[in-house]
Formats: C-alpha cells, structure tokens, sequence
C-alpha cells in the first residue's frame, strides 16, 4: 500500500459504515483495518473463516473483505455465508494469488468485487466506497421491495426507520440458525410478530409455532400445559396428557412475557434448552424434546436478575442473540406507512374504502403512541369504524384526553410509563369491545390474552362491559 492519495469522501450515512476484515495474515488484516479506521468506518478483524461466521451471525456488517485461500473455511465460504445471512451485505474478495478463474467464480457466486494483493491505499478505498453505494441503493430499494417482503414473509413488519431497518437485517440473519433469541422491547411493539417472522425464515417453517403468554397462565398450570403430566399427577389429571412443548417438536417456541415467571419454572426451562429434554409433572422419566426457544419481554431483566426475580444462568442462556423492538416514538417517520398497511387491511376485511388523509396522518405523527403499533393499529381501525364518510380526517381521529391528577396531586406535567400504559391499554379493551360486541371470548382472542387477564384489567382499569 505505497501510493498514498486523497481518499474518496465517506458516505455520509447515521452510523460509520461497518467493515470487516477477514485475513489469516496478521500484518495485511492490521494494516488494512488501520487505513479504514483512518477514514472513519468502524472495522472489524477475524483471522479466520470460522470466527468471520461467529461474527456476521452475532452483529450487521455493511462490507465484507476478505482473503480467498484460508483453512480450513476459505474466502469462498465466507462468501456464501457472508449473502446467506444478510443480503444486502457486499464482500469484496482480496487475493494473491490473482488467477482469471478465482476471481470469476468469486463474482459468479455474488462478491461485489475483488482486490488483488499487493493493492494500493486509494483502490482499496474505492473499491470500499463503491462497495457501500451499493449496499445503500439496495437499502433504499431491494430491502423494503415487494419481493424482498414476500421472500421473508415480512409483510406484517411495517417500517423504513433506521431501527426497523437494523431489526429486519438481524432477524433475517438469525433466522437461518438455530439460536436462542430473546426479544426485548415495550407492551406493544410487536415482539410476537418478530418470532413469528423468525420462525417462518427457519429451517422450522413446516413445523409448529407455539406462542405461551406466560403472565396469562398460573404457574400450576403453565407448567402442566408445558410439560404435560401423567395420570393422577394432580386433582383432575384423570389421563396422561401431552404438554405443549412435545407437541411443538420440531418446530419453534415462543415464551413471551418471560420475565413473569417464577424462579422454579425458569430452572426447568433451562434444563429444556441445556438438556433438550423435559419430565412431565408427576413422573421422573426425561422425554427428549427438538424445539428452537424464542423469549420475550417488556422488562429489564439484567434489574430483574439483580432482584433475585430472574436466573441469571437462563438470562444468558436466553440472550443469545438479542433483538430489539423500538418503540413507535423512535421511529415516527414510520407512523404512516403502518397506518396506511391498517387501514387497508380493515378495508379488505370489511369491504370498505376507507382512505386517509393528510390532515388524519399528521395528526398521528404528531402523538407518542405509549401504546406503541398496537395503539396505532386500534387508533386507525376505531377511526374507520366511526367515520361518516369513506374519507378519514383529522377530525375522525381520536385521541383520549391526557387523565386529570387525582385530588391532592398537582397536575406536574410529567406522566409516569405507568399512567401511559394505563391509557393505552383502556383505549386498546374500549377499542376491541366495540369490534366485537362486548364479547368477552371474542375481546380477548381480538387482544390475545386470556378472558382472566382480560377481567383483571377490565377491573384495575375501570372499565365496565354494557
């Protein structure tokens, strides 16, 4: 690297471009990470093929460079992983031994392009600016296409946001492997959809998805509904029966609301996923079970840990891959791209043409959404339900007072995420009830909770069915 030149500008972009380097030459992998470092990317080393794997499945990578002849995993397969994980990512392939034929099937295969060593300062950074423009152009276009949705299933997870686009280039990542992934992120962002989503992407599609609400189910029960139990285990266990998660086999397992779990259950869903197997209540044989654990929740477990709450050695068995979430408010810009993807799917279950306008749509934009997707979803629907005319505007949007301070409180014009949270749910409960007749099966199956949970908040919240 002996010509030293005025580099090409970085591409402006809101986080430094992110490179890594895959070399089993130390001298060339350090000396090409420190003219990258110069520019200001973020760089990234792995000296070889097994540990450049172990790094694009556990973080995002926006360019790739790596050596051809390495052992026992050569550039090549770094190559088809690198396109197996992430799509959009582009590997530029170096080389000293620079033959016609390694480079071509390197292109034929989907490297953007290949260096031959020993390579100049400036044609390295060409070559990399080049590599991110066009990483950028199928961000921007191939990322959010039909297609690229259609492929991944994707079409429930609405957003062009920043956050949405790093959450969407990770779970389709993770979803090639067989890791445990726990999904963080507040009531309401759509951590179920994200499983689901991960789910079909696995090699698991064909087999069951299973989601348990933890928080819905006493622990009693939660454990027999889980594991099974054989005869005479309990009051009322008058046969042996099947647990859910032996009939999941195969397939993929959702925990959501993990967090409100009890310290005994966690110590036996730790043995699932350590020992992959389970003892139904009130027998002591082991069962062998073959199931991909998903986990979720809206709390800080790291708190929860620190709280004697939650296991530790399940919190890191659990976090093996974490996603986030983000909520609504970070990501406003998406606000109505999700409402217009709701008020067509109303219109497609209920015949209608509804339409939105602009004045309805900045009214949306300009609220918090402590409710987060799920709020919005119920804004837009309660909208359309309510509207005189096929036209919804600002003024058929609905959003519920803030609650007056209790006597004796002054009104200090800071809500709690407790008081936030309220709101939402009471405006989600009213929503479904006017969707479904007052209903209570139906309210909860629309909310996707238990009727038990459903008449507890129903009672904290002071709502009252007519």
């Amino acid at each position: 690297m002996s010509d030293v030149a005025t580099p090409p500008a970085v591409p402006e972009t809101p986080q430094p471009p992110r490179i890594l380097i895959v070399d089993d030459q130390r001298n060339m992998r350090t000396t090409t990470a420190l003219v990258l470092r110069q520019q200001g990317y973020q760089v990234s080393e792995a000296e070889s093929g097994e540990v450049a794997l172990s790094r694009l499945l556990a973080e995002p990578f926006d360019v790739v460079l790596t050596d051809l002849k390495m052992a026992p995993l050569d550039g090549l397969a770094v190559l088809r992983g690198a396109l197996e994980v992430s799509p959009s990512t582009q590997v530029i392939v170096m080389t000293g031994y620079s033959t016609v034929e390694s480079a071509v099937e390197a292109m034929q295969l989907g490297a953007y392009d290949y260096l031959s060593k020993p390579f100049k300062e400036s044609e390295l950074l060409l070559r990399v600016q080049r590599a991110l423009e066009q990483r950028r152009l199928l961000v921007d276009v191939g990322l959010f296409s039909d297609e690229f949705r259609q492929r991944y299933k994707l079409d429930n997870l609405v957003g062009r946001s920043a956050p949405m686009r790093d959450l969407l280039t990770r779970l389709v990542r993770v979803s090639t492997t067989e890791v445990t992934v726990l999904i963080t992120g507040e009531s309401g962002t759509g951590k179920e959809l994200i499983a689901r989503a991960i789910h079909v992407n696995s090699k698991r599609s064909s087999r069951p998805f299973v989601p348990v609400n933890c928080a819905a189910i006493s622990e009693t029960l939660l454990e027999s509904e889980l594991f099974g139990h054989v005869k005479g285990a309990f009051t009322g266990a008058v046969k042996l029966r099947q647990g859910l998660l032996e009939e999941a086999s195969g397939g993929t397992f959702f925990f959501d609301e993990i967090a409100e779990t009890t310290p005994a259950f966690q110590a036996k869903l730790l043995r699932v996923i350590q020992e992959h197997e389970i003892r139904r209540v009130g027998d002591n044989a082991s069962i062998p079970v073959d199931v991909r654990v998903i986990a979720a929740t809206n709390q800080d477990l790291k708190k929860a840990i620190g709280e004697k709450r939650f296991r530790e050695d399940l919190y890191y068995r659990l976090n093996v891959v974490p996603l986030h979430a983000p909520p609504l408010r970070e990501r406003k810009e998406d606000i109505p791209l999700l409402a217009q993807h709701f008020i067509s799917r109303f219109n497609q279950r209920n015949g209608t043409r509804r339409t939105l306008t602009q004045g309805a749509l900045q009214k949306m934009a300009g609220y918090d959404f402590p409710g987060n997707v799920r709020e919005l979803e119920n804004m837009v629907e309660q909208a359309a339900a309510l509207a005189h005319s096929d036209e919804i505007d600002a003024a058929d949007v609905f959003i519920e007072a803030r609650t007056a301070p209790a006597p004796g409180n002054p009104d200090t014009g800071v809500r709690t995420l407790a008081q936030e949270v309220d709101d939402a749910e009471r405006r989600a409960i009213e929503a479904a009830m006017q969707r479904n007749d007052g209903q209570i099966e139906k309210i909860a199956r629309d909310l996707d909770v238990s009727t038990t949970t459903l008449w507890r908040k129903m009672k904290r919240l002071g709502i009252r069915k007519e």
